[in-house]
């Protein structure tokens, strides 16, 4: 009987130490997958959405400049907004295609209000609208396009948020260069909240991820189990089991 027993044993503890070494040479995803960020986030799309409703209602703006604009600056101005934003919507499209982005098709309604603002305006005032309105736009879009520049994880966007910052504050300096920007009138100023970097935070950023466990400890773990293994035997062999 002791015979049958200490020949069971050993098998036992061999199959235990196969399972472990097998469990070690298992990918550490297995335990735990790594967290894959999202490509798009709420603030790709805005960026998107942004630059986009931007080229819809800005390039007519800036033809309607080039047609009723009272003063030759605000004409030549006109004109070149309309046709850098030309070029900054078909970035935005081709960039939305690379990623199967839906983009809006119509300005919002404020822009549309804005449009038929300029319309009805004529002379000095129609020059002043022009000015106060774009400039306000592209105020408001401004900081976004930082902020997504500095957080984005998808490289399409951060092209695309390069390209905008450009054009935008190219476009601020050119209104700016008609002497009509009333600063004291303009909004305050949309300064995106500070990330929080706090744990919580990163964790409540991961909700429904596991986060991904160390090797270190997964063989620290395996090497105790080895240990408390290879005690016992020595322990049954001793008794003699």
């Amino acid at each position: 009987m002791k015979e049958i027993r200490a020949s069971v044993v050993p098998r036992t503890a061999v199959l235990l130490a196969a399972a472990l070494v097998g469990l070690a040479g298992a990918p550490t995803g297995a335990l735990a997958a790594p967290v894959t960020p999202t490509q798009l986030n709420a603030a790709d799309m805005t960026l998107f959405n942004g630059v986009r409703l931007a080229g819809l209602w800005e390039i007519p703006a800036g033809q309607m400049a080039v047609e009723k604009g009272n003063s030759a600056k605000v004409r030549q101005v006109g004109a070149m907004i309309a046709e850098e934003h030309v070029e900054l919507d078909q970035l935005a499209v081709d960039a939305a295609n690379k990623l199967g982005v839906a983009l809006p098709s119509t300005p919002s309604a404020d822009q549309q209000g804005w449009l038929k603002e300029m319309e009805e305006a004529e002379g000095d005032r129609f020059d002043q609208t022009f000015v106060t309105r774009l400039r306000e736009a592209h105020g408001k879009i401004f900081p976004v396009i930082g902020a997504v520049r500095a957080s984005t994880r998808n490289p399409v966007v951060r092209q695309l948020a390069d390209d905008a910052s450009e054009f935008v504050m190219h476009h601020m300096q050119m209104l700016e260069s008609t002497g009509l920007v009333r600063y004291q009138d303009l909004p305050p100023a949309a300064i995106p909240a500070a990330q929080d970097t706090s744990r919580l935070a990163l964790a409540e950023a991961n909700v429904g991820s596991s986060a991904p466990v160390n090797p270190v400890i997964i063989w620290a773990v395996l090497l105790a189990a080895l240990g408390v293994t290879a005690a016992v035997l020595i322990r049954l062999r001793r008794t003699g089991v």
